[in-house]
């Protein structure tokens, strides 16, 4: 039978039967792509080179085998999905894996690019790796606005609590109304008159929270507009029925899961924003451990904040609380539990299109 070989860099030769099926493993780093591929023929790895970071040359390298590659995968990382959507666009199969979702070896072993390559190649092919959804470059963008409120807010918080240990350590009395961030506690802040240098420091922070919070107003409206677009208009108006639920819970959500449809039933929505709880099974003994939280956590937080909001307004949901209060003896542990309920509603009314419905 005939042998295609073609030569991949100066020192390394992929050697494979015309009618082989190939899996490649990619390590992935901003500026270098570990390549290995695996033979199902052969059952081993046939081939390992490095390539440029650019999707094109890669492309380049394995258009030779284009029609005997069965998969191309790789871990999700800083790198995000742009490489996926090119592969994907050229032809190829992709997977991209969640980190930390590869199997684990039992003891510790050696660890590099190459192997990690090499691992990836030899699970794929044994149906060993599952991977996550790709967004479009669309819903990749929308999610990012998203997610650019979460970083500015997070600075916001950082500036304020730098605010309050400045005043502690200088033994300054904090203004009527600073702990809930009035604009007549910001402004006697404005208004103090301390010695140089300290001054000129709580100005300057001062002016750093000025920013931050025209930042967030800004990013706040972009999201008023965004969510108001063909793409998420009525998605995020069936959404914002649903008592403890805002535009920014709505949308956040709704770009975080991007493709509700894609989720078979509520326990895979739990999972995925990671608050189903970890379960742990022995013969008859079950016991449910504490969440797991994957995907986002600020995500989480907001969703634990409207489930807050949702009790305070639905007797029937503040009722379930009670009940989840009582049989866990812990607010901390039933809030979770509304805040799951709350996820798994609102990606069920995305589906359905359905406004809310009094029942929990």
């Amino acid at each position: 039978m005939a042998k295609v070989t073609r030569k991949v860099s100066a020192s390394k030769r992929l050697v494979v039967d015309g009618s082989d099926r190939l899996e490649v493993g990619l390590d992935v780093h901003k500026k270098s792509i570990h390549v290995a591929v695996w033979s199902r023929a052969q059952e081993r790895i046939v081939g390992h080179w490095v390539s440029p970071p650019t999707g094109e040359k890669l492309l380049e390298q394995l258009s030779a085998w284009k029609g005997q590659i069965q998969r191309v995968v790789y871990e999700a990382g800083p790198t995000g999905f742009s490489l996926a959507r090119r592969l994907g666009s050229a032809g190829y199969a992709v997977k991209v894996v969640a980190a930390g979702k590869t199997p684990q070896p039992a003891v510790d072993t050696a660890k590099s690019d190459r192997l990690d390559s090499r691992e990836l190649a030899e699970y794929s092919a044994k149906g060993l790796v599952h991977g996550v959804a790709i967004p479009e470059e669309q819903e990749e963008a929308d999610r990012q606005l998203v997610r650019l409120r979460v970083m500015q807010m997070a600075k916001l918080k950082r500036v304020k609590q730098q605010i309050k240990s400045f005043l502690l350590v200088h033994g300054i009395a904090e203004p009527e109304g600073l702990r809930y961030w009035s604009a007549k506690a910001v402004e006697a802040l404005g208004r103090m008159a301390l010695r140089e240098p300290l001054g000129f420091t709580l100005k300057t922070l001062l002016k750093e929270l000025a920013f931050l919070d025209e930042q967030v107003a800004q990013i706040e409206q972009q999201m008023q507009g965004l969510a108001e677009t063909g793409r998420h208009g009525a998605a995020v108006a069936v959404m914002d029925s649903h008592p403890g639920v805002g535009l920014i819970t709505a949308l956040s959500f709704r770009t975080e899961l991007f493709d509700p449809g894609r989720f078979r039933d509520g326990k895979e929505v739990g999972q995925y924003v990671g608050l189903a709880p970890r379960v742990r099974q022995s013969g008859q003994t079950r016991r449910d451990g504490p969440i797991s939280r994957t995907g986002r956590g600020p995500l989480r937080a907001l969703l634990i904040q409207a489930a807050w909001r949702w009790i305070d307004k639905d007797k029937q949901a503040q009722a379930v609380f009670d009940r989840l209060v009582h049989n866990t003896g812990k607010s901390q542990k039933a809030i979770v539990g509304m805040a799951r309920r709350l996820a798994i509603r609102l990606w069920r009314m995305q589906v359905t299109g359905e406004l809310y419905r009094q029942a929990a």
